[in-house]
């Protein structure tokens, strides 16, 4: 991934994004001080971006707390017409917030520890997303379990990496920074304190968009991209 080519899927994609755009910041808007959006816009929207582009047949999703990355994940696979989301979460908060319209029959959610539940894993999986505890012991573990368990070359997201320059001591993060290092993966994040030259190039593809009016604002962006070795 390059920030040329996350560009360019601005542009191939922005009519369809600006619609989820609007449907997202309403949805914010009707639930208020209920509702805690996880992802920040760009990587809510890289991610819309990315499944759109590669037309997943299924999206495993780790972690969905009140749903904000379920929903964006259900709208892109709505708009390709094709593909089913498996989410995984020790709470069921985000089934108050999917509209049966969205999820369709293109959901399944299990409520539970995901480590208990790995045979439920869909083998397939096409992307895998997650956004769950954030401890360094769970990385250790989604690293030695769940990514033998997917396809390897699956593209992949893992949010509160960067929220700084490095990641946090002792977190998931600086696990899987290390991890990717010493696999010889390289990562794209549009992390404003990680990567500041990418969001500002964002900023400005955005704006001659039209698409730089914020759904949230928060501008941290610590999610990062690769694909499994």
């Amino acid at each position: 991934m390059t920030t040329e080519y996350v560009g360019a899927l601005y542009v191939k994609y922005q009519d369809s994004l600006c619609k989820v755009r609007d449907a997202q910041r309403q949805f914010l808007r009707d639930r208020g001080k209920s509702m805690k959006a996880q992802l920040d816009d760009y990587e809510a929207e890289i991610t819309y971006l990315l499944l759109r582009e590669l037309r997943p047949d299924v999206v495993t999703e780790i972690g969905t707390f009140y749903g904000w990355s379920t929903r964006w994940i259900l709208s892109a696979l709505r708009d390709n017409g094709n593909g089913h989301l498996h989410s995984f979460d020790i709470v069921d908060n985000v089934v108050r917030n999917v509209p049966a319209e969205l999820a369709g029959e293109r959901w399944t959610f299990t409520m539970g520890d995901v480590r208990e539940n790995l045979a439920k894993i869909p083998a397939r999986t096409d992307y895998l997303f997650i956004d769950a505890d954030h401890g360094a012991r769970f990385a250790h573990w989604y690293i030695d379990n769940l990514f033998p368990a997917v396809p390897a070359g699956t593209p992949t997201s893992v949010h509160d990496v960067f929220h700084g320059r490095r990641p946090k001591p002792l977190s998931e993060g600086s696990v899987i920074v290390k991890w990717l290092a010493e696999t010889g993966i390289e990562c794209f994040t549009p992390s404003t304190a990680k990567a500041p030259q990418v969001t500002a190039e964002l900023a400005a593809v955005k704006k001659r968009l039209g698409l730089d009016e914020p759904v949230r604002v928060s501008d941290h962006n610590p999610m990062i991209f690769f694909n499994l070795p």
